[in-house]
């Protein structure tokens, strides 16, 4: 059963689906659609053209489909998506995305966006995200599944963070993230693999073993970084995990790679 406060105000074009609960003093707007066992708290505002997905909890002052911060947006009718089943705490903002850029902003599921974090315009977050309070995005940054943002750090737009990676706290991000990464500083430099974050999440010590060693190749001081790129790729063209950080290395991008400090 849906239960809205009474001093909330939802507007009538909006759709709530089954069981979702809006607290005092929220506000959802006419083209908000909201999946089942979605909690919104007290003074909540969801505009925009906005989609949130089942069993999201939204806590107080957080702001959803707001019109993206880019002098160029001229009102059109952009979007933002979230995923399921997301942790949403207090201010956090996450904006729509851009006419120019994708059109959307994507959030995935699974994922926990602690106190004052920020999504901006056209930003592609996977699954199992965690960002911790007050870290950033800007525009069109691509998150990958399974990265931890930690407090105050913050991703210059258009970079890519890779799936496992763990940014630290306070870093600025300017450059690329391979996955697996783990990068701090200000600007954010290389300083080898997420390894809690890989134990954590159950990978193996074989696989553990097979990145290190691919990582001191890869950034070896002998030879070119396309000559090591190439030797790395073919010495561990088995390993799924070594390939992913080759891949995703050889994309496209329009931002440099997080190299480390010094190179080992």
């Amino acid at each position: 059963m849906t239960i809205v406060h009474p001093t909330a105000i939802i507007d009538p074009g909006a759709e709530l689906a089954s069981d979702v609960v809006v607290g005092p003093y929220s506000i959802i707007g006419p083209n908000v659609r909201l999946g089942a066992a979605v909690h919104v708290a007290s003074h909540v505002v969801i505009e925009g053209h906005t989609e949130v997905g089942e069993s999201c909890i939204i806590h107080p002052f957080a702001n959803l489909g707001a019109p993206p911060q880019h002098a160029g947006h001229r009102g059109e009718p952009t979007r933002l998506v979230v995923g399921a089943r997301n942790t949403i705490r207090e201010h956090v903002t996450m904006h729509c995305g851009t006419a120019f850029g994708r059109g959307v902003t994507t959030v995935g599921s699974d994922g926990l966006f602690m106190v004052a974090v920020h999504i901006a315009h056209d930003c592609e977050v996977g699954d199992h995200v965690t960002m911790v309070n007050s870290a950033t995005l800007g525009g069109h940054v691509k998150v990958e599944d399974h990265v931890i943002m930690g407090g105050l750090s913050a991703a210059h737009q258009y970079i890519r963070i890779g799936r496992h990676a763990f940014v630290g706290g306070m870093a600025g991000v300017n450059h690329d993230v391979i996955p697996f990464g783990n990068v701090w500083g200000n600007h954010a430099h290389l300083e080898g693999l997420n390894l809690v974050g890989l134990k954590r999440r159950g990978f193996s010590r074989e696989t553990i073993n097979t990145l290190r060693a691919a990582y001191r190749l890869l950034f070896a001081e002998e030879g070119t970084f396309q000559e090591r790129l190439e030797d790395t790729a073919a010495a561990f063209a088995a390993s799924p995990e070594v390939m992913e950080i080759i891949d995703f290395i050889r994309a496209d991008s329009t931002r440099p790679l997080t190299t480390p400090k010094r190179e080992i």
